[in-house]
């Protein structure tokens, strides 16, 4: 299955949660996006369920002379998750997590505030939350996601993709509640290998979709 555009799979992608949701009237249903193609897909989501989309965002904390490994990660909600015993292996002490924790997050609040203005975080508390991007690969995003929200006593945590790899489909499925997805192939080299218009969504767009 190739996907026109994000615009498309989200549609197909919103068809699906319709049908396998119990949308009773008392759902508290929040969609929150990984920015930004995944904002694309929480903008068709919202739209059909109803219900409010906002933005997640997570930065991951690198290790000690290693950047790009990452020892946990931080969101704009809810405390760190730390990997605790590979930050110790790879000495990662206290003051090293508490000059990053704070850096990584100043940069997600003003990332956040650049996309929301000054409008506050939603309570989540008790919320059917869908968490929603336009793929997953290796899920490390996700699953820092899912584990930050998890802090914030959600009712459910509902992960729904377009596309997922079928290896990292058992970790997430493990993680969320429940996964709702269009396709998990076993071959899974990128994301934008499933969508023929893959083009990189801006800063602008994203904006305009949380109007």
């Amino acid at each position: 299955m190739i996907f026109p555009n994000r615009f498309e799979a989200g549609k197909k992608l919103a068809s699906k949660l319709l049908t396998t949701l119990d949308l009773t009237p008392n759902s508290s249903l929040v969609v929150l996006a990984i920015p930004r193609g995944g904002v694309i897909i929480g903008s068709q989501l919202s739209s059909v369920l109803k219900c409010p989309l906002e933005v997640i965002m997570t930065k991951k904390i690198g290790a000690p002379g290693n950047p790009e490994l990452a020892i946990g990660a931080v969101g704009p909600i809810g405390e760190p998750v730390i990997d605790e015993t590979l930050a110790a292996r790879l000495g990662a002490d206290e003051n090293y997590l508490k000059s990053k924790i704070l850096n990584l997050k100043s940069e997600l609040a003003n990332r956040f505030r650049e996309y929301r203005g000054d409008k506050p975080t939603l309570d989540l508390k008790n919320k059917v939350v869908v968490i929603t991007d336009d793929g997953v690969a290796t899920g490390s995003t996700m699953k820092a996601a899912i584990e930050i929200i998890r802090q914030e006593s959600p009712q459910k945590i509902i992960v729904a993709v377009p596309v997922i790899a079928k290896d990292t489909l058992k970790e997430i499925e493990n993680l969320a509640d429940e996964v709702i997805y269009l396709k998990a192939p076993d071959l899974f080299f990128a994301v934008g290998q499933f969508y023929q218009d893959f083009k990189q969504v801006t800063d602008e767009e994203v904006k305009e979709l949380l109007k």
